[in-house]
């Protein structure tokens, strides 16, 4: 398998950086090495990106004491919980596990099959990121078990409550997709970072990263686009899917985002998780 697809060797060749994305690439690996392999059985959270039954990408929250990832091989991975509602039997995902305590994130993106236990990712991409822009948290807690906390709320635009929520957001996760697969990646900022120009358009600076750009890479392939937003202390999730596009101009690269699909579910996640420590690498936001 190629390391990045044409869509990722376009942007780079835009940007002037693909002797830095070949180096950097180096670091993508088809296994699960036993330094990654640990880190992934200590966490209690994942982030799936996958397409549903329609097409559509989204980018989902799956919880569990640590242990319910775990390596099981070189090339293999499995999940004690079921594929996100909507996911295909068998489907390309993406996944990143990341760990506000420690800043530390990994990637790791494959084919995902039901199992016993759940359901098992055969890797094919394996690969960390530096700590830029991730907030550190506290874990202080966790429910036994998810409080009912209200309906799950499904929507084509996002609410007045919804808006402020995204607004004041310092992370979210993005899910995308193109022809060789899934990938799921990690945005992070001070507050303000995301706009939300109207209800079904969001927008966000693409600060520097590793080079090698494979969320916009996906975009220039697809548009397809799932984002999560994650209620830190009250573990509410906000799901978005719609379609996404790439401009770049004299400030730099920006993210637009066109919302087709909406999703909130209270009390979606068990854990709460302290105020953030803002990354020091945080640009100031207008």
């Amino acid at each position: 398998m190629a390391t990045y697809n044409p869509g990722s060797l376009a942007v780079q060749e835009h940007e002037g950086v693909r002797d830095l994305a070949d180096h950097v690439g180096r670091s993508i690996t088809p296994g699960i090495r036993p330094v990654a392999a640990a880190f992934l059985e200590a966490q209690p959270m994942l982030v799936v990106g996958a397409a549903d039954h329609e097409g559509r990408v989204w980018a989902h929250l799956l919880t569990g004491p640590p242990g319910f990832v775990r390596a099981t091989g070189p090339h293999s991975v499995s999940v004690a919980a079921a594929l996100p509602e909507g996911t295909p039997g068998t489907a390309p995902v993406g996944t990143i596990a990341l760990d506000p305590r420690t800043r530390r994130r990994m990637r790791l993106n494959g084919t995902a099959r039901p199992s016993a236990r759940g359901f098992t990712i055969e890797a094919e991409e394996v690969f960390s990121n530096c700590p830029k822009y991730l907030q550190r948290r506290e874990l202080y807690g966790s429910e036994a078990a998810r409080p009912e906390s209200g309906a799950v709320l499904h929507g084509e635009a996002l609410t007045p409550d919804q808006l402020r929520r995204v607004r004041a957001a310092d992370t979210f996760f993005v899910a995308t997709a193109a022809p060789d697969g899934v990938d799921a990646s990690h945005r992070g900022g001070n507050p303000g970072f995301v706009r939300a120009d109207t209800p079904r358009e969001l927008s966000w600076r693409d600060y520097p990263g590793n080079a090698m750009f494979l969320t916009l890479g996906n975009l220039a392939e697809d548009g397809r686009a799932g984002l999560l937003f994650l209620d830190w202390e009250s573990g509410t999730t906000l799901r978005l899917s719609g379609l996404a596009r790439t401009e770049y101009g004299p400030e730099g690269r920006v993210v637009r985002f066109r919302i087709d699909r909406t999703v909130e579910t209270p009390g979606d996640s068990p854990l709460r998780w302290s105020a953030p420590e803002y990354s020091p690498s945080n640009p100031p936001t207008p």
